[in-house]
């Protein structure tokens, strides 16, 4: 999840490109719309839903395959949350880096200080927040953590209302208590099952470390909304890149200094050697858990430019109940009637925040219409 760091970044691009749209129709609404939507736009969002639906899920079972066979170094798990973002290299240098600005922002550009603060600010947050999602994955059942860091949404929705005048409809309010209600039956329902073979003080500690986690994620995710509209005021996709590829180079160097700090960097020959499906299988856990995140990050970076933070955190909770049946199959953990009820509460959840996406599209249809 903390995975998701890159793409956060991307939050800020799409939410200034509907307070600028705002400004040209606050005499017809006062509300931002989104714009005009073509089978293209549809295609575009089926495509990043798949990336961060497929991405998520891998990389969480294979984070947990990495403790189940052996693996040991907390600092290991963040780094390969963290280390893939090179990936988006080649697409960056490529790329003609002509996403369009919307209202002609011409705003003078900030100076180096500032930018670096908050790289580096930003930077560390994620890394933070990424070893917390670590220690979280390491001492808990899968399905009991995917589904508590279903609450990261209520935070970027709770963070976003005092940061970012972030405005709900009825819909959106019962996209999030639905999504709410559907992480706590599952969180109890495992807490009552026990602790997968941890003790009940190690558990106690992931459980409230990915909390933690989550709200830090949500809280990450308005920061950097605010840092695009307050910062850089700017929304071009070359501003856009070097927030994620200079933040994720903090997040790596801060991982690298924790690892080599705790010690842990000496044991991995050793974590290798033991590793139980061997030294291959060791290796492809780690680089393929890497990749698993990057593609997520790419789908959530497109969700972010299409639609909206919100949206894509929407999109990342819904993909949640996912992990707990891929758990079920690959690691044998339980399943009941409470886990099935919770599925069907994130879905409706998801459906209600999808509708309202809907009734967006209609207005704007009409204001179109009129103008």
């Amino acid at each position: 999840m903390g995975e998701v760091q890159e793409l956060q970044l991307q939050i800020m691009v799409q939410e200034d490109k509907e307070a600028n749209a705002s400004e040209h129709t606050k005499d017809v609404n006062q509300s931002p719309l989104p714009r005009a939507r073509n089978w293209k736009w549809w295609l575009r969002i089926a495509l990043c839903t798949v990336f961060v639906l497929s991405g998520q899920a891998v990389g969480t079972l294979l984070g947990r395959l990495y403790f189940n066979n052996g693996g040991k170094s907390k600092w290991m798990a963040t780094l390969v949350q963290l280390v893939g973002f090179p990936i988006l290299l080649p697409y960056y240098c490529i790329s003609p880096h002509k996403h369009p600005t919307t209202t002609g922002i011409c705003s003078k550009p900030p100076s180096a200080l500032k930018l670096t603060s908050v790289y580096v600010s930003l930077g560390l947050l994620i890394a933070a927040d990424c070893y917390l999602y670590s220690v979280g994955l390491q001492y808990l059942p899968v399905s009991t953590y995917s589904l508590i860091c279903a609450s990261q949404l209520a935070f970027n929705a709770f963070f976003s209302y005092f940061l970012n005048a972030q405005k709900f409809t009825a819909f959106i309010i019962n996209s999030l208590v639905l999504l709410t209600i559907s992480s706590i039956l599952l969180v109890f329902q495992n807490d009552s099952e026990g602790s997968n073979g941890v003790s009940k003080g190690k558990y106690a500690l992931g459980f409230i470390c990915t909390i933690l986690a989550s709200a830090g994620y949500g809280f990450v995710l308005s920061l950097t909304q605010l840092c695009f509209q307050k910062v850089l005021k700017r929304e071009t996709f070359s501003v856009v890149m070097d927030m994620i590829i200079y933040q994720s180079t903090v997040a790596v160097c801060a991982v690298l200094v924790g690892l080599f700090a705790s010690g842990e960097w000496s044991n991995l020959n050793q974590e290798m050697d033991e590793f139980k499906t061997g030294k291959v299988s060791y290796l492809m856990v780690l680089i393929w858990t890497a990749i698993s995140w990057q593609v997520y990050g790419v789908g959530l970076v497109g969700l972010i430019f299409e639609v909206s933070s919100l949206f894509s955190n929407a999109i990342g909770v819904f993909g949640l109940p996912i992990v707990p049946v891929l758990a079920i199959i690959f690691f044998h953990e339980k399943m009941d009637g409470i886990k099935g009820i919770s599925m069907v509460l994130a879905i409706w959840g998801f459906a209600s925040y999808v509708y309202q996406q809907y009734l967006d599209y209609q207005k704007l249809k009409t204001v179109n219409i009129k103008d």
